[in-house]
């Protein structure tokens, strides 16, 4: 029997590989540079961990969370290999174990979190160790365009150079765009031999459903699945809170799991639901990333995750062991508002915003699919797949209807404004619903005002939402979430392409009332945006946000639209000082270019009447400083004069002249059409 084979039955207890796992055991064992994309559950972790056996050395595993790298340590420890971990939550007896077994040359796999690379004693460590292999678990953590980045994956490639061995690399959620990237910062040139094993897990049951009474959906799902182990993932820390307490008054086992708990509460949670049967864990994405246990029956969604890729990824944790598993996805439009604006508010460029929008559209498309969902889910993936039968849309198929009339309409609508506006504007404009805004921007003059009429607003705005889904348009994060349209829309505008719409969820999604926004939906997107300005200057300052501004300054910035300092300065909130730290920053924001400095002499009068004055009194200053005929002697008033003349308002040439700053050959060649000015202000 060869090696492989024998360990795998003496060490794992397997008779034989799971499809795909041999050829790559057989790649990484001979030192190969590896890229493995493989489903959950489909077994990487044996992909490093029976090389690492088979091979001399030591076998470095690079692993983003520490709960995932004691649960593989404990069972590699059981199973008689010598492992162990370095991480934050080791007890001291745990890494002086560790480093004796290093010392000794016993240990066969030495887990480690990837912040530990900073460390500058790491590289040493490494190399005395003997280490002849890398393995990198969750890769798709380096792309700087995943749904989970983590910036010290980027010093694995350092690592691999400055230690000169072989690096085998894992992930389960990586699209092409993703694998690329991972080969770039990991591999440099040495290009790596590629395994896609497919993304395919036909024993999960997908289903989606619309809103409408959430929590209780949540207890009626858990409810027909009564004893088994399942996971809630919530949007917010505190609604994973209140839903557990909901399902433990239903009389589920169930507990909460965020990363604001104590660290010493998660290891317990981490604890419970590998060790009790039936437990229910609702937690925030905090919770789960390499969750090795193989018994989870069902995964629930009670808030539409942030991306296509984070939601296969997270149900995938249910039903590792092969046997059916089930999943329900709720979705609603405060979702979809809450993912667009955590896109707006962060700090990456415009770029990525808008391929994280365009992740968001094809997330937002799975769930009003109009046809078999695994189907729609594995062509993201770049899978061709036939109808599964495994999903709630096979067993009960879509209402579609031909809705290309409409989405001409709204595509019209987009371009007659130049795609500069959102959702909430257009549907006003379809609607013939007048408005300042329409009305100040002549928009009731468009051939495509009131062309809607005969819809309602929630009936546009879910034909907006399935046209975001359908990539027909996305949001533009240079200019604060208008719609732009995409190539796909081109055919349909040219009357080429023929659009199907569903109408069950134009008829029931979104009918609870919605969730008081802070701003109105047109406003919201620029919200967003001075949201993250704000973070990042208070990151950089090393100040809690609100020390920049409050939200109700932001909130008044974003709803009024301020283009210059004056009208910044009129701004609740904004003080002399902010002004003089902030505005420009905040205007640039708004207006999309740096506003003009000003003065500071004059910045002290910005808001004020006396501000206008100023600038009228520094072009007089101007235009008369060499005389009415421009053949004078040069004279000129500084800004502090003017700003003292602006402000005290002399309404006589010898008033002004006792300004500081005037002399008499000033207020003889200025004071004139200075007190004309001021006369006339008054």
């Amino acid at each position: 029997m060869p090696r492989d084979l024998d360990l795998l039955k003496s060490v794992f207890g397997f008779d034989e590989f799971r499809p795909g796992q041999a050829e790559i055991v057989e790649a990484v064992s001979r030192g190969e540079n590896t890229l493995a994309i493989m489903p959950t559950g489909g077994g990487k972790s044996l992909c490093f961990q029976l090389p690492a056996l088979i091979r001399d050395g030591v076998t470095v595993v690079i692993s983003p969370l520490i709960a995932l790298m004691r649960d593989q340590v404990r069972a590699l420890q059981a199973a008689g290999v010598n492992a162990g971990a370095l991480t934050s939550g080791n007890t001291q007896d745990e890494t002086d174990a560790v480093f004796d077994a290093l010392s000794r040359g016993d240990l066969k796999l030495l887990y480690m979190a990837p912040e530990r690379l900073a460390s500058g004693g790491t590289l040493n460590l490494l190399r005395n160790a003997g280490v002849t292999l890398i393995a990198v678990d969750e890769a798709h953590c380096v792309s700087q365009w995943g749904h989970d980045f983590r910036p010290d994956y980027l010093r694995i490639g350092e690592l691999r150079r400055a230690l000169n061995v072989p690096l085998a690399a894992f992930t389960a959620t990586a699209d092409e765009e993703t694998r690329v990237e991972i080969i770039q910062k990991l591999f440099d040139d040495a290009t790596p031999r590629t395994f896609l094993h497919g993304f395919d897990r036909p024993n999960i049951h997908l289903a989606f459903a619309a809103k409408d009474s959430p929590r209780n959906q949540i207890l009626n799902f858990a409810a027909a699945r009564k004893g088994q182990s399942g996971i809630v993932y919530s949007a917010t820390r505190a609604r994973t809170e209140t839903l557990a307490k909901a399902l433990r008054d239903a009389g589920h086992p169930a507990v909460y799991y965020h990363g604001g708990m104590d660290a010493d509460d998660r290891r317990e949670v981490e604890r419970r639901f590998q060790q009790e049967d039936g437990l229910i864990v609702v937690a925030t994405v905090a919770f789960g990333m390499g969750v090795d246990k193989p018994d989870i029956r069902w995964v629930a969604h009670s808030d539409l995750p942030k991306s296509i890729e984070s939601y296969y990824q997270e149900i995938g944790r249910a039903g590792r062991d092969g046997a059916p598993a089930d999943t329900l996805t709720l979705f609603g439009a405060d979702d979809i508002r809450l993912r667009r604006s955590q896109i707006d508010e962060g700090l990456a460029p415009p770029e990525r915003r808008a391929a994280d929008h365009g992740r968001l559209n094809a997330l937002l498309g799975l769930a009003e699919a109009h046809g078999c969902r695994r189907k729609q889910l594995l062509a993201y993936f770049g899978e061709d797949a036939t109808p599964c039968g495994n999903c709630d849309l096979c067993a009960t198929p879509p209402d579609l209807f031909d809705g290309t009339v409409d989405v001409m309409k709204a595509l019209s609508a987009i371009l007659r404004t130049g795609e500069y506006f959102g959702a909430g504007h257009l549907i006003d404009i379809l609607r013939g619903t007048m408005t300042d805004r329409i009305r100040d921007r002549g928009h009731d003059q468009l051939p495509t005002f009131g062309v809607g009429k005969d819809h309602d607003k929630r009936m546009w705005q879910a034909i907006f939402r399935q046209m975001l889904g359908l990539d027909l348009v996305r949001p533009d994060p240079e200019r604060h979430g208008a719609l732009r349209i995409t190539e796909k829309a081109h055919p349909v505008l040219r009357g080429e392409a023929q659009v199907e719409l569903r109408r069950d969820t134009l008829k029931s999604t979104m009918r609870r009332p919605a969730a008081k926004m802070m701003v109105a939906d047109e406003d919201a997107p620029l919200l967003s945006a001075l949201k993250a300005k704000r973070r990042a200057l208070a990151e950089a300052a090393r100040v809690p946000a609100y020390v920049v501004f409050n939200d109700r300054t932001l909130i008044e910035m974003a709803e009024k639209r301020p283009s210059d300092l004056d009208q910044m300065a009129g701004i609740g909130g904004v003080g002399a000082k902010k002004l003089e730290s902030y505005g420009r920053d905040f205007l640039a924001v708004i207006a999309g270019a740096k506003a003009p400095d000003l003065h500071p002499q004059r910045r002290k009068l910005a808001g004020r009447d006396a501000g206008g004055v100023f600038d009228q009194l520094h072009l007089i200053a101007t235009d008369l400083a060499r005389g009415e005929d421009g053949t004078g002697k040069y004279l000129s008033v500084t800004a502090s004069t003017l700003r003292q003349i602006a402000e005290r308002k002399p309404m006589t040439v010898g008033d002004l002249g006792r300004i500081p700053g005037m002399n008499e050959q000033k207020a003889d060649r200025f004071g004139t059409a200075f007190i004309d000015a001021l006369t006339q202000e008054a």
